[in-house]
């Protein structure tokens, strides 16, 4: 090779060398266990920036199940398992899968319940410019769809926070894109959604609703936050999923742990329940 050329080819190994690279476009270093905690850092700091400079005051965090759907998708897939099993031989898993479906349509009430809440919130909150009490989820399918979209319908902004899991976390297309975050940690997602937090609505879900719900309710009955009114939606689910009353009569909970939440069961109540709590309070600049 001709020393031009040696030089040449010289530069062009310079150049692409993974030590050239400009320290904040490695994402191979950025990747690095002792890079954790810059991290962290960046997933802080990123959607809180952005936040800020949105005007964002305050946020009420909707909380629930992956898995429920809207009435009309529930009934259509109930719709579709029942003519499948008038031309099919029975089998135990079309009867597992029908008895799925009929719970779905039970549950579709709670899709309902949440889209229509966000829509009363969004429209009240978000006239002539407020960004107060905007709605916030995880960004994904079932109860969380249904708030963004609820926001989505009125006209209204509304926030996702995704995060990367195997399943479940698509994000839903009725969150503002310029609002969508997605996250790798789960402990920074569960901080950014307190954040801003004025309210708290869980509707029914499996581990992930009880997680963050009981979070919440720990940081709030040790000082560790400042109260928020919690609403746990689904009065009969909740009294069956958790014994409040067995908690209280072992003495694990005080009496006035239980005043930490409320249990409604319609969008209008948990308005209401939200309402009470700010009557004489100031939730946020103008909020109440």
């Amino acid at each position: 090779m001709k020393p031009a050329e040696d030089l040449a080819e010289r530069l062009r190994a310079i150049r692409e060398s993974p030590t050239y690279r400009l320290a904040y476009e490695d994402i191979e270093l950025l990747g690095q266990d002792e890079l954790r905690p810059l991290r962290l850092q960046l997933e802080l700091l990123k959607p809180e920036r952005i936040l800020h400079e949105q005007g964002i005051r305050s946020t009420v965090v909707v909380f629930g199940s992956a898995r429920v759907s809207d009435t009309e998708t529930a009934e259509t897939r109930l719709g579709a398992l029942e003519r499948q099993a008038l031309v099919t031989a029975e089998n135990a898993g079309l009867r597992q899968e029908l008895a799925r479906a009929h719970r779905r349509v039970e549950q579709a009430r709670h899709y309902e319940q949440a889209r229509r809440f966000s829509g009363l919130i969004s429209a009240r909150f978000q006239q002539q410019n407020r960004r107060d009490f905007i709605v916030v989820t995880g960004g994904g399918p079932g109860i969380m769809e249904a708030a963004n979209r609820g926001a989505f319908e009125v006209g209204a902004r509304s926030i996702g926070l995704n995060i990367t899991l195997p399943h479940e976390q698509a994000p839903n297309p009725y969150m503002c894109p310029d609002l969508a975050f997605r996250f790798h940690y789960f402990a920074l997602r569960k901080m950014h959604f307190l954040l801003h937090a004025k309210g708290l609505v869980a509707f029914p879900g499996g581990y992930g609703t009880l997680d963050e719900l009981f979070e919440v309710l720990t940081l709030i009955q040790t000082g560790k936050m400042q109260r928020i009114p919690v609403v746990l939606v689904g009065r009969a689910f909740w009294r069956r999923v958790v014994d409040f009353d067995l908690l209280l009569d072992e003495g694990y909970v005080s009496p006035s742990d239980l005043d930490l939440f409320t249990c409604v069961d319609e969008a209008e109540e948990i308005v209401s329940a939200l309402e009470r709590f700010y009557v004489n309070r100031v939730a946020g600049d103008g909020a109440t």
